[in-house]
């Protein structure tokens, strides 16, 4: 298996596979193919067991369905590009330790990498647009491929060493690490700080991915070029949304 991973501001990620080698990513994340590489989708496929495994996996943000390519006679090619900026990484699992990112960062894995349902917690000050924060977890053998919004900034946490991180920036993070989510004090903080009201608060030892760019970040920035109409139903959308969360946080 080859991998080589081409562009800068939109990455694409391309995977040369052998005769008969096998590569699992969420449905709707092809790019192109070689018309020898053949498509499986069922609801099994990066480790899940089962219909319970999907159910989790979707949870988690994924699809309920995985697809899996097979290079069939001859090698072939697998192309993913990324969704968004940012950028793609490469990881390698020995069975010795796990990662968690978020809902929308796993691209694709190879045979042995097993996708679950890590975290989920609904935040009231609207973030992430009613989703809530959700982190998915990847295990197993092998490897696998990440997409991260905007730069990666990556830091090693010493023990007991502490950040505090906007929940849109946690881009990734090793299962060592410890994760919660901390309330910004004070009713003024709640109610005009432009910052959310909540805070990851990420602990250490382990290592840290950051994300300069967040989804709801781009929403906001693309919000003054959308169509009249579609912009005046997103600010109601919004609003209205931010005073039902603010009357029961």
């Amino acid at each position: 298996m080859d991998v080589q991973i081409d562009g800068s501001l939109f990455p694409v990620l391309r995977i040369a596979l052998q005769p008969g080698e096998r590569l699992v990513a969420e449905t709707g994340e092809l790019s192109w193919k070689s018309p020898n590489v053949t498509l499986t989708t069922s609801t099994a496929g990066a480790g899940n067991s089962g219909f319970l495994g999907s159910i989790s996996r979707m949870v988690a943000g994924g699809g309920l369905f995985m697809t899996e390519y097979r290079a069939e006679g001859a090698p072939g090619i697998v192309a993913f590009a990324a969704k968004i900026p940012g950028h793609i990484t490469g990881h390698q699992l020995d069975g010795s330790r796990a990662y968690l990112v978020h809902r929308h960062g796993f691209i694709a894995g190879t045979e042995g990498v097993r996708l679950d349902l890590a975290f989920q917690r609904k935040l009231g000050a609207g973030l992430f647009g009613g989703e809530g924060f959700v982190l998915q977890r990847i295990s197993g053998y092998g490897q696998f491929w990440t997409e991260l919004g905007g730069e990666i900034i990556a830091h090693d946490l010493a023990p007991g060493e502490q950040i505090d991180v906007h929940p849109g920036h946690v881009g990734m993070f090793e299962e060592s690490v410890q994760f919660d989510i901390t309330m910004l004090p004070g009713i003024r903080n709640k109610l005009f700080g432009g910052d959310g009201l909540f805070l990851a608060r990420l602990t250490g030892p382990g290592r840290i991915w950051l994300q300069t760019l967040t989804l709801s970040n781009l929403a906001g920035a693309l919000g003054p070029y959308l169509g009249a109409t579609e912009a005046k139903g997103a600010v109601e959308g919004t609003l209205l949304g931010s005073l039902v969360r603010k009357a029961f946080d």
